[in-house]
């Protein structure tokens, strides 16, 4: 283990606290015991976190023989059992979610300076086999590196330089114990299938072929953080709260745009594994050169959505529904605000005058809904909500939330800082009512 010895000789520092993942299987075991090789030389804390997926009735003596060794080493142990899956089914990627969420725990817990994983030299030619099969982005094919930096975290990865054979014959001849999980056998799962059919061939035609991708890896690592730079330049020119300005965004090569999408996508997840495969991302560049206002699935969390000039990557949201009667002062989603006044010499959309002998009380304050229409004052006739929130060129996400107010009988009296109807009152005219609509920052 001499490379990865030296890859963390270079790497550690006095006192530093690692959270390893201890699956008890031969690869943590093998990074277990070079970390504990070098524990007293730079004085490290190591935490071991064992993760039972509960799906093999094996697991259970596995998690007590991963708690022995650590109780042997006088290593602090930490234990979690996933309890059940969605629908009940077993999932590799929920898995996974629910595995890092647990060492990102341990992290916080223990203010850890690195998590370790034991990924080595096999794993990194299937993940950069089955990417290129599945289609992916260049920081995608560059496969598993060495070192990710979170946000609050650093993964590192020591043993990318071994193959799964170099690890046992470690093992066998330091007489380490390790657990076989015999499910990694099944080839129900993907990697399986590309560990069991595809390596063998490769390694047929050189033996040391994960160090071949090891070096396809770095240097698409090396083109990564070149065009990381070009991307860091001009991110903030381009990106704001969340959305991209569409317009600016145009100018730039197609390439980076979807370096500038990708970017945006990493910043929501607070992760560094994008699942955004090429089709996905094919797509959203094709909303960036469709006018229309629509929104795409990017996953189960997340969407793609155009609204004008702007395209937006966010969390997918129920749809807002409230409805609330008024009556002094009412403050909705932290940021539509109604005040009831005593006088007011304000003529803007955002006063309102009514004559409370001409609507039906209590006034009413809710979302557009299909269908509504408002008799806007000075104009002949009526115009759908919708449309005039469409003319205003209002987000489609904010169109879906913003109050408007009717009254008892579902008329609509008033669109807040927009549109009044003709129910509303000039001052020298007669009127009972006044209300005044805040939204955030406007006075």
């Amino acid at each position: 283990m001499k490379e990865a010895t030296s890859f963390l000789n270079n790497l550690l520092k006095n006192g530093d606290t690692i959270v390893l993942g201890l699956s008890g299987g031969p690869d943590s075991m093998c990074l277990f015991h070079v970390l504990i090789s070098l524990k007293d030389k730079y004085n490290l804390k190591i935490i071991c976190a064992h993760v039972n997926h509960n799906v093999r009735p094996e697991s259970e003596r596995e998690a007590i023989f991963v708690e022995d060794i650590c109780l042997k080493n006088k290593v602090a142990y930490e234990y979690f059992k996933i309890d059940s899956y969605e629908n009940n089914k077993f999932s590799e990627q929920e898995a996974r979610k629910k595995r890092y969420n647990f060492f990102y725990s341990l992290m916080d817990k223990y203010k850890a300076n690195y998590l370790m994983t034991a990924h080595h030299g096999d794993d990194l030619v299937e993940t950069i086999m089955m990417r290129i099969v599945r289609g992916s982005t260049i920081k995608g094919y560059l496969g598993i590196p060495f070192v990710t930096k979170g946000t609050n975290y650093c993964l590192v990865r020591p043993l990318l330089f071994y193959s799964k054979q170099d690890i046992i014959n470690y093992l066998d001849s330091n007489n380490i114990e390790y657990v076989i999980d015999k499910s990694n056998e099944n080839e129900l799962w993907t990697r399986n299938r590309f560990r069991k059919q595809m390596l063998p061939f490769l390694k047929k035609e050189d033996k040391n072929v994960h160090l071949r991708f090891l070096e396809y890896s770095k240097e698409l690592e090396m083109a990564n953080d070149y065009i990381n730079r070009v991307v860091d330049n001009k991110f903030n020119n381009i990106v704001n709260n969340n959305s991209i300005d569409i317009n600016i965004l145009k100018n730039e090569d197609e390439y980076i745009q979807k370096r500038i999408v990708e970017r945006l996508i990493e910043t929501l997840q607070k992760d560094n594994i994008i699942n955004i495969n090429k089709e996905q991302f094919n797509n959203i560049i094709n909303l960036i050169n469709n006018k229309k206002n629509v929104s795409i699935n990017l996953s189960d969390d997340f969407i793609a959505r155009r609204s004008y000039d702007k395209l937006f990557i966010e969390v997918k949201k129920d749809i807002v529904n409230y409805r609330f009667i008024f009556n002094e002062e009412l403050t909705i989603l932290n940021k539509y605000i109604f005040k009831l006044l005593d006088n007011s010499k304000e003529k803007s959309n955002y006063v309102i005058r009514l004559d409370s002998s001409e609507i039906k009380l209590p006034l009413i304050i809710r979302p557009k809904e299909d269908g509504d229409k408002i008799k806007v004052k000075n104009l002949s006739g009526s115009k759908k909500v919708k449309d005039i929130f469409i003319d205003n060129k209002m987000d489609i996400k904010k169109r879906n939330e913003y109050p408007i107010v009717l009254d008892s009988s579902g008329t609509v009296i008033w669109i807040p800082g927009i549109k009044k109807s003709i129910f509303d009152k000039e001052i020298n005219e007669k009127y009972d009512i006044i209300i005044k609509y805040v939204e955030e920052n406007h006075e």
